[in-house]
């Protein structure tokens, strides 16, 4: 969900820089120790996750903020929706289910909120707290089609558990 910003680099010309999940989850790991404060939380996860890999157009949380509503938080890249509901988009859905949304072409997901036409896949991931409950999702759009694995869920949730569940 990429919002505005100048048009997207094309493929051909970006550089090859891809996430190091293990250097990610160690530098996250020592600028977060001791922390508990969410939102300063999801701003320093915001920005190393956002620059750690050239794939990564927009990356943010958006917070749960009341029952079935999300509201924008920390985040890196153009501008975002500020408000979505757990009804609505790729956001909405991880959110009301709890679980990743892997999605390698947002045309294809039922109800995705387009907020900058240059996004072509998205990775969202729930964010828990200590009791298990769903405080924000993670949204990381890329304007690559088919541009996020398994793999970059996993190590991301991991990321994400380590820091706001503990």
């Amino acid at each position: 969900m990429r919002r505005g910003g100048s048009a997207p680099c094309p493929a051909a010309t970006r550089t090859t820089m891809t996430v190091d999940y293990p250097t990610l989850a160690r530098t996250v790991a020592a600028l977060t120790e001791g922390e508990d404060d969410a939102v300063a939380l999801m701003a320093t996860l915001a920005c190393e996750i956002h620059h750690s890999d050239d794939r990564f157009d927009w990356t943010g949380f958006y917070r749960v903020t009341a029952p079935g509503l999300l509201k924008i938080g920390p985040y890196q890249g153009g501008h975002g929706c500020l408000v979505i509901p757990f009804s609505r988009g790729v956001c909405g859905a991880c959110a009301r289910s709890g679980e990743t949304q892997l999605v390698p072409d947002v045309e294809a997901f039922p109800g995705h909120i387009a907020c900058a036409s240059s996004t072509r896949s998205e990775l969202v991931l729930p964010v828990r707290d200590r009791s298990g409950a769903i405080i924000a999702v993670l949204d990381i759009d890329s304007d690559l089609p088919d541009a996020f694995t398994e793999a970059d869920a996993t190590a991301l949730q991991d990321i994400l558990d380590a820091t706001f569940a503990r």
